[in-house]
């Protein structure tokens, strides 16, 4: 197998090459958590002080989610917000997921992913470098959102690893 940054057909060559980062590590994260039980997906660490990985999952798909309305210049609707949120609990913590099943989980953030790659389609490279806003005023560009959305997924893949990692020497 050869792995490499291009696109989907009809995408444009940019574009495509920021959905296959965004593609590719869902693919990593989903052969990370396919064989979880659901003792380990919902598992948070030593002295329960860490946010699970359902938390996680559940955290990285509305993140998601937010990006793809926030790139497509749309409020998120209410029945979504509902469904994947909210981004922090009364604490400021990762809102509790315990007891949702993988196959669940993974189905949402699947369709996430389905709207990722929808966007994608109906992006142009030139489109890329529009400003949006960005969360606390600040701006960003579409591409960097993109990114970022890869760049989000592969940093907490290594929580789930981390947690993976004591959940087996527990």
């Amino acid at each position: 197998m050869i792995l490499d940054l291009k696109g989907e057909l009809k995408m444009e060559p940019i574009v495509g090459m920021l959905y296959s980062m965004v593609d590719g590590n869902y693919h990593r994260l989903r052969s990370i958590v396919k064989d979880m039980s659901q003792t380990e997906l919902d598992y948070k660490g030593p002295n329960q002080n860490y946010n699970s990985t359902a938390q996680l999952l559940r955290h990285l798909g509305y993140v998601d989610l937010n990006w793809v309305f926030r790139i497509k210049g749309e409020i998120m609707p209410l029945n979504l917000e509902k469904k994947y949120g909210p981004l922090l609990d009364e604490e400021n913590r990762l809102p509790q997921f315990d007891g949702i099943p993988m196959d669940v989980l993974l189905k949402e953030y699947d369709d996430v992913m389905g709207m990722i790659k929808t966007l994608c389609h109906q992006l142009t490279d030139l489109q890329l470098t529009q400003i949006i806003e960005y969360e606390n005023g600040n701006q960003a560009t579409i591409q960097w959102g993109i990114w970022h959305i890869a760049d989000h997924s592969r940093y907490h893949q290594a929580h789930i690893n981390q947690l993976r990692k004591w959940f087996s020497e527990s």
